[in-house]
């Protein structure tokens, strides 16, 4: 989780995120959360491209939505939160998440 949080903020600065998990790896165990005022275009337009988190919607005057991701030491690798950073960064960076197909919300998130 650490890899994933330091690429995270390193590649997606100024995209609108901000860390809700602890800082600390100790205190947020194998999950970590980002808040983002979208939070629910950008997740499907993630699990889209294969990377498969969670969204939680935000109460008002929280912290936005939050964008969940887990990871299962078991059989997650280094790589896969490298490349699912990378994914993050372009669907915000290009603004994919924008498109109306992702803003359908469907029962289950």
């Amino acid at each position: 989780t650490a890899l994933f949080v330091e690429r995270v903020e390193a590649s997606c600065a100024g995209l609108g995120l901000t860390l809700a998990s602890p800082r600390a790896a100790a205190e947020r165990g194998s999950q970590v959360s980002f808040a983002h005022a979208d939070g629910y275009p950008v997740m499907q337009a993630l699990i889209e491209r294969g990377v498969v988190g969670d969204f939680r919607a935000g109460h008002e005057g929280g912290d936005g939505h939050l964008l969940r991701f887990g990871f299962t030491p078991l059989y997650t690798r280094f790589v896969d939160a490298w490349d699912a950073a990378a994914i993050l960064s372009d669907v915000l960076s290009s603004e994919a998440w924008r498109e109306p197909r992702y803003a359908h919300r469907a029962a289950v998130t």
